[in-house]
């Protein structure tokens, strides 16, 4: 490595990339001759990450890896670098995809159930063309209805390693703050169903232990296979209730 640092590397190479990468990624940077060992990554990490203390980047690590980004209370300023606006979603699709993150994997009518109302197709259209929702799976009843589960896209761009990093139910009661940070459209609160710890079942049927496990795997799959499970034949309530098909969002 000559006179350059393990940790400088990692810098040029974090700007570099433009996305997250792993400790694999970095180790495959070196020669075998020189290759640092994943401790030895962390350490440098750690120090890069000291480096930007009180500086407007951060290191951080998200589901995909780590990466080098500007740090979110600048957003106000930086967003004016560009002139297209950041694109507003409604308060149908936040809470669509809160129920999603909570509660998956889940099928469209199960959200229906939960909100009271139907899920409309646009909203189920943007939420897969963002990439923070996909089929992982088709619940075992009559009709077999497509189930939805969040994305490592979805963690990477909410800046989590893992769903466990999620805020709680009574963070997410103040949407306030998560529609000025995602230009949601209309600001509310969560349904009450939400809202209510005791109402979530965050514990796996039997039935369910494959299909979370199958959530997993969904994430290396391609979109070739996501468009395939979107063709399934749906359940007959849920077919009823669902609007036909607009413009999509974004």
């Amino acid at each position: 490595m000559s006179d350059l640092s393990l940790k400088h590397i990692l810098e040029a190479a974090l700007l570099a990339a433009g996305r997250p990468l792993t400790l694999e990624q970095m180790q495959n940077l070196f020669s075998e001759v020189e290759r640092p060992d994943k401790t030895e990554l962390r350490d440098a990490l750690k120090e890069l990450d000291a480096d930007y203390s009180g500086r407007g980047l951060e290191l951080r690590e998200v589901a995909s890896g780590f990466r080098i980004q500007v740090r979110q209370q600048l957003e106000p300023w930086i967003s004016r670098l560009w002139e297209e606006r950041a694109p507003k979603y409604s308060r149908a699709l936040l809470e669509t995809l809160a129920l999603v993150a909570y509660r998956q994997p889940i099928t469209r009518g199960e959200i229906e159930d939960v909100r009271g109302v139907s899920v409309s197709t646009t909203i189920m259209k943007t939420l897969q063309e963002r990439e923070w929702v996909r089929v992982v799976g088709h619940r075992d009843v009559p009709g077999r209805p497509a189930m939805y589960g969040t994305t490592r896209e979805f963690l990477d761009y909410f800046n989590l390693k893992s769903l466990d990093e999620l805020p709680t139910l009574a963070e997410l009661r103040d949407i306030d703050s998560i529609n000025a940070e995602l230009n949601f459209s209309d600001a509310g609160t969560v349904p009450d169903e939400l809202g209510d710890p005791s109402a979530i079942d965050v514990t796996a049927t039997p039935d369910d232990t494959d299909i979370q496990a199958s959530a997993a795997v969904a994430w290396e799959e391609d979109e070739a296979q996501a468009a395939a499970d979107d063709t399934a034949p749906r359940d007959p309530a849920e077919q009823a209730s669902a609007e036909p098909p607009s413009e999509m969002l974004h």
